[in-house]
């Protein structure tokens, strides 16, 4: 059964898996996937308390594209790492004209970066909505400030401080997780309005008074 308990845990678990991205020998690529995946069950289990399968959605093609595009990517680099190949195999030595297929393998490589960039920028796009919904839903502001970090950190990747950025978000994604409540808060009552009375409803003519 869904429980923002088991959201609570679920995802801040997933969010400190996932900042372990950067350990080597493929480590990283482990945790980072666990990571999301554990963070989808997470959001899983928010969608279902609070009846708002939206939020589940976006967070579910967030994750997709978050892992699809570095694949796209990589098989993009190796096509240019076989194009390069191909060039230097019949380069020869003292000649100064550069081989067709470097130029090709150079496009392949800002092929690969673009087609990550972009993956990683909507997948933050979905991730904001996501998260959004979930501070609107459980009045937990950090997620409003997470999602809108990482669209940032996001965007801003090309000018290389979206890394810390992104850094940043990452972390305060564990916290957001850790401050979710064990109960949905209730409805805020409505505000009064302040102004003067209003004037009573005139009276059905067959209920004025007679003289």
């Amino acid at each position: 059964m869904a429980s923002l308990s088991q959201a609570k845990t679920l995802g801040g678990i997933g969010g400190i898996l996932a900042l372990l991205f950067w350990l080597p020998a493929h480590v990283g690529i482990v945790f980072l996937i666990v990571g999301l995946v554990l963070m989808l069950f997470a959001v899983k289990n928010i969608a279902d308390t609070v009846g708002d399968q939206a939020i589940f959605s976006n967070m579910t093609y967030s994750v997709v594209l978050a892992i699809i595009g570095p694949i796209i990517a990589t098989v993009v680099l190796l096509a240019a790492a076989a194009s390069l190949f191909s060039a230097f195999s019949g380069f020869t030595p003292g000649t100064m004209s550069i081989p067709g297929g470097f130029w090709a393998a150079l496009g392949f490589v800002i092929l690969a970066g673009v087609i990550l960039w972009v993956c990683i920028l909507i997948s933050t796009v979905f991730v904001k909505r996501s998260y959004d919904a979930i501070a609107l839903k459980l009045r937990v502001d950090m997620f409003r400030t997470t999602g809108l970090l990482f669209l940032i950190g996001a965007a801003t990747l090309i000018f290389l401080v979206g890394f810390v950025i992104l850094f940043i978000a990452a972390i305060l994604q564990i916290v957001a997780f850790f401050s979710i409540p064990e109960q949905v808060p209730s409805q805020m009552p409505p505000q009064p309005v302040w102004g003067p009375p209003m004037p009573p409803a005139p009276m059905p003519p067959s209920q004025a008074p007679t003289q």
